[in-house]
């Protein structure tokens, strides 16, 4: 067998895999995130089909699909069919380049861990990034419904606007591994023995904060919104349709965390001089990522648009250009001792920021008017 076609039919295996995997995780995630959530907050959960409810994605599952499919009167037919697509290709796609172990040896050739070792990774997965609010506003726009076009326009400000801080918490990481490549950064925190969460934390919040928001998951579902637009961008969806918006969030939830893994957690290198098992410390830091995003999803509540707006604008962005420019100043006049540098100021800095807003807290605490007691019932 030439090395071409080996080459090629270890990428189609590599691909089927990869998509076989991430398929098969969501409805996994959709019952783990219910219960975590009815554990949160003291409620049940899913309890009824199957033991512990495992069975209860699968009903939902054929639910949706034997449901009947209402296209409401004046759609744009081909972009309302379009649009569920949109949402969750570029999120199938994007995980095609996150590397999830080192290369190993069949049949004599080597073959990398990731379905397209390419040297612009991290580009890559921004490009795609950008075109899922593409799915989101064309179902908004297609539906003819006023909700679902202020659930899309709402989306697509957040979207957009939360996009700019992604990409500077991610240069910042490219400044210090010299390469868009996501190997390299894996490499990087391997060999330096430095997992950039420590020097790059403020990019690290930033990450989690802005990748949250472009999920469009609480506290930043304002596109679904339902007290005010309905389901917003997906009010008028059914059936099987319906159905790929809510598959597209989990498989974004899921390469929104392994890009996290890869940038900041060291990748699949275990920690604290553990013993290297590729594979599961991956899968252990990507669903460690999901339980945090759904202890978020239990905690917070929503928060008013100007505010998510005027958030992103006037806070996440010029932090993430000040972090930027430190970041470019240390590896330009320490290039060295970069790691250590970075690693001091970050925690430093992340230490007074957390004490100026714990002691504003309870300032603001101080000022709030006292509520008298509800009286109890029959007293």
């Amino acid at each position: 067998m030439s090395d071409t076609l080996f080459t090629w039919i270890a990428s189609l295996v590599k691909a089927v895999l990869v998509f076989a995997v991430l398929m098969s995780l969501v409805p996994l995630l959709i019952w783990l995130e219910r219960k975590v959530v009815a554990w949160m907050q003291q409620r049940i959960g899913p309890n009824r089909c199957g033991p512990f409810g495992l069975l209860q994605p699968m009903a939902d599952a054929v639910k949706l699909i034997i449901k009947e499919n209402i296209i409401p009167a004046g759609v744009d037919r081909v972009t309302y069919y379009l649009a569920p697509i949109l949402s969750i290709v570029p999120a199938l796609a994007a995980f095609a380049v996150v590397p999830f172990g080192e290369p190993v040896t069949i049949f004599g050739r080597t073959v990398a861990l990731q379905v397209a070792d390419v040297n612009i990774g991290i580009l890559y997965i921004l490009a795609l990034s950008s075109l899922a609010v593409y799915g989101v506003t064309l179902a908004g726009w297609s539906s003819n419904n006023k909700y679902s076009l202020l659930g899309a326009l709402r989306s697509s400000a957040q979207m957009i606007s939360y996009e700019i801080p992604i990409g500077l918490a991610v240069v910042s990481v490219v400044l210090m591994a010299g390469s868009l490549s996501l190997k390299a950064v894996v490499d990087l925190q391997r060999d330096s023995g430095y997992w950039l969460v420590f020097p790059q934390l403020i990019s690290f919040i930033i990450f989690l904060i802005a990748s949250n928001a472009e999920l469009n998951r609480p506290p930043f579902d304002m596109a679904e919104a339902e007290s005010e637009l309905v389901a917003g961008f997906h009010t008028e969806y059914s059936g099987f349709r319906f159905a790929m918006f809510f598959m597209g969030e989990y498989v974004n939830l899921v390469t929104v965390s392994a890009l996290a893994t890869v940038m900041f957690l060291g990748g699949w290198h275990a920690p604290f001089g553990l013993p290297e098992i590729p594979i599961v410390w991956f899968l252990v830091k990507i669903f460690a990522f999901i339980i945090f995003y759904m202890w978020i999803r239990a905690t917070l509540p929503r928060i008013r648009y100007d505010l998510l707006m005027a958030f992103g604008w006037k806070v996440l962005i010029p932090v993430g250009f000040l972090n930027l420019a430190m970041t470019a100043v240390v590896v330009t006049l320490a290039a060295d001792r970069a790691m250590p540098l970075l690693t001091a100021v970050n925690v430093t800095l992340a230490v007074v920021v957390g004490a100026i807003i714990k002691i504003a807290g309870r300032r603001v605490e101080r000022r709030a008017p006292r509520l008298a007691p509800v009286p109890e019932a029959g007293g």
